[in-house]
């Protein structure tokens, strides 16, 4: 009798393993396990595989599933199809006595009975009900089930670092990170949460650092048995941040796993990927490479907070505007609106930074050692391109001599008016010298950026806390001296060639030199920016492609001025 696909269909059915099938297919794996480790080495197939294969053969998840016998319908609307069956049969009815008893079959009250009765448990779902909380607490630490664990594979070479650090959680290691861009991250095989119970076959026990040993020093296949979590990713943070200080991952004796340690100078970018731990966070170079740990704001807070600071360095001498000459008489006294209280309260860690596209910033601060170079740099500048680079006219009391003019080298004011602007915070920066005020006026910088000229500045290394905010927004340069002997042959040839007049002495140049270090280690995390200045025209070229590149390239600059 030729039967249509659709009694095909009919012929499917349930079938059951029976006792002998399901000890032949025990005995059978059994075989293939002992065959697995009778293997001789020259078989061809790869060692992973092998290892991957035992693993799942040696499993309890294996042998429970032999055991299982699982009940499931085909479908539940065999009432549909007995009459696409009987469509199909029609056809033939007249010429085949076969689908002519089908037909019958099929149309029998008992048999749809026997039908609809299967198509209405087959649409139900009975699942096994939820434990009773009155049951005993103690049922509840019961074994985890076979079908929970799983078997991750990996290939790695010895002493290359997974990327995953490890925690003890009642009794057992759970991986307590995993880095960004790590081998474990790029895989996704494993999860925060994730309990390890072996390696390639061996117990894992309760101590961390025997497990990162042996992960470490582990290659070729790598097989590990877990307990998964189950626990959903966290999305990828964007969060920049500015170092100011040196990190060095083998020296801290903090870190939970030195290998996984992320090393940075101050001035590097990083990108905070995740702030979960409180003392520990996962970061990486914004220019790329896999993450790393770095300790958190809170954590070198606390250990900035038992280590003595640098004093802040504050000028000996020298004016710190304008052109003055002559014998100094009595030394400048700095000072800085609000300066003690930015002192009192400055700890910076790591500053958070935003990405901008090109823009023209509001002024240039030229910083460095007294007699480095930096009003050279200044005039230079401005001479270069006056339409674009400009600078403040310094105040002073003092009288105006007769040849000088009000507002081209100095503004002329009372000593009286000066000293109330100077109460009112209106002066970014002044001092005293032979008995007269002389300083800048916020409001005289304001109006060489509304003219449409970027301001350059060389001011004392302090009034960068005032200026480095979103009203100024400053490119900070610290210009550093060179060494002694290099510093001696640049005066030396200044004066030959008639750029300078007066030779320095060995004191002076030495002094110059320590001045400048000891800025650098106060300040350098204001800077973005520095130049050697060994050769005073190359110095300028350097300092003129670096403006350039501010209207051409993206800037990092403090998140506080974009928010």
């Amino acid at each position: 009798m030729s039967i249509s696909p659709a009694s095909n269909r009919s012929l499917e059915g349930i079938s059951l393993n029976s006792m002998e099938e399901m000890e032949l297919r025990r005995e059978a794996m059994q075989q293939v396990l002992d065959n697995l480790h009778d293997l001789p080495n020259s078989t061809g197939a790869a060692d992973l595989d092998l290892i991957f294969l035992r693993g799942i053969m040696e499993s309890p998840i294996a042998h429970e599933r032999l055991e299982e016998t699982k009940l499931e319908a085909v479908r539940d609307n065999n009432l549909e199809l007995v009459q696409e069956i009987l469509k199909d049969i029609s056809q033939i009815m007249e010429y085949s006595s076969a689908a002519t008893e089908l037909a019958h079959i099929l149309q029998e009250p008992h048999f749809r009975s026997l039908l609809e009765t299967h198509d209405s448990v087959a649409s139900k779902s009975y699942e096994t009900p939820p434990p009773s909380p009155l049951l005993d607490p103690t049922f509840n630490n019961q074994p985890v089930p076979p079908d929970a664990v799983r078997m991750v594979g990996i290939r790695k070479t010895a002493g290359e670092h997974l990327g995953v650090t490890f925690r003890v959680e009642s009794g057992e290691l759970v991986i307590a990170r995993i880095l960004h861009g790590g081998m474990i991250d790029q895989q996704g095989l494993l999860h925060v949460g994730d309990v390890i119970k072996e390696v390639n076959g061996k117990e894992v026990g309760n101590d961390p650092k025997v497990l990162q040993e042996m992960l470490k020093n582990a290659s070729g296949s790598v097989v590990l048995k877990i307990l998964p979590s189950y626990q959903e990713p966290h999305p990828l943070r964007q969060v920049f941040v500015k170092c100011h200080f040196d990190y060095e991952p083998t020296s801290d004796n903090l870190i939970p796993c030195k290998e996984a340690g992320l090393k940075f100078t101050a001035g590097d970018l990083l990108q905070i990927v995740n702030q979960d731990d409180p003392n520990w966070w996962q970061a990486c170079h914004v220019e790329g490479g896999s993450a790393g740990l770095i300790p958190s704001q809170l954590l070198e807070e606390k250990r900035k907070a038992f280590v003595k600071r640098d004093l802040d360095l504050t000028p000996t001498s020298g004016a710190l505007c304008g052109s003055l000459s002559g014998k100094k008489k009595k030394k400048m006294m700095y000072l800085t609106t609000k300066n003690a209280e930015f002192d009192r309260h400055e700890l910076l860690i790591y500053e958070e930074m935003a990405r901008m596209p090109p823009f023209r910033r509001k002024t240039l601060i030229l910083i460095g050692a007294q007699g480095v170079g930096r009003r050279s740099l200044k005039n230079k500048l401005i001479v270069s391109d006056p339409s674009r680079y400009g600078t403040t006219i310094p105040y002073t009391s003092r009288k105006a001599k007769e040849d000088e003019m009000d507002g081209q080298s100095y503004s002329f004011v009372s000593r009286v008016q000066m000293e109330v602007d100077i109460k009112a915070g209106r002066y970014l920066e002044h001092g005293e010298y032979e008995g007269n005020l002389y300083g800048t006026k916020i409001d005289s910088i304001h109006e060489v950026v509304e003219s449409g000229k970027m301001c350059i500045l060389d001011v004392n290394p302090q009034a960068v806390k005032v200026l480095r905010t979103a009203e100024f927004v400053p490119y900070v340069v610290f210009i550093e001296a060179p060494d002694f002997e290099t510093l001696r042959a640049m005066n030396r040839a200044a004066i030959s060639t008639g750029v300078v007049t007066k030779q320095l002495s060995d004191m002076e140049l030495r002094r110059t030199v320590d001045e400048s270090g000891r800025i650098h280690r106060a300040y350098g995390h204001y800077f973005d920016l520095s130049i050697l200045n060994d050769d005073l025209d190359q110095t300028f070229l350097h300092l003129q492609e670096a403006l350039e590149k501010l209207r051409t390239e993206p800037q990092w600059v403090p998140v506080s001025w974009v928010y």
